[in-house]
């Protein structure tokens, strides 16, 4: 998410030439490769360029590569948040299912 919302938005590059899959769905593929640990090294690597990538910006800047067209910084912030509580929510229900099967109180 944070390759698409800002490389992607930011610089104009091409999900090719980022290295991130063309949809959404594809981004869930995993490989023999993927681990817990790769992935969390690949999360911060790409939290630590998209603060590079936005540091010089103001929040009204519009970034030219975003699919929908151009949208400013400020939207995409509030985007990318709204998309991490979502998930978060999502990872909380998991949580919650797999502690009621095993008898655990949720919160424990």
């Amino acid at each position: 998410m944070e390759k698409a919302w800002f490389d992607e938005a930011v610089t104009g590059r091409s999900r090719a030439e980022i290295g991130i899959p063309e949809t959404p769905d594809e981004s869930f593929v995993l490989t023999d490769d993927d681990t817990i640990a790769s992935i969390q090294q690949a999360h911060r690597e790409a939290c630590e360029a998209a603060r590079e990538a936005t540091a010089p910006l103001e929040l009204t800047d519009i970034l030219p590569g975003n699919r929908r067209g151009p949208l400013p910084l400020r939207f995409v912030y509030l985007h990318v948040l709204r998309e991490l509580a979502q998930h978060c929510g999502h990872a909380d229900i998991l949580r919650e299912q797999i502690l009621a099967e095993d008898g655990a109180s949720a919160t424990s």
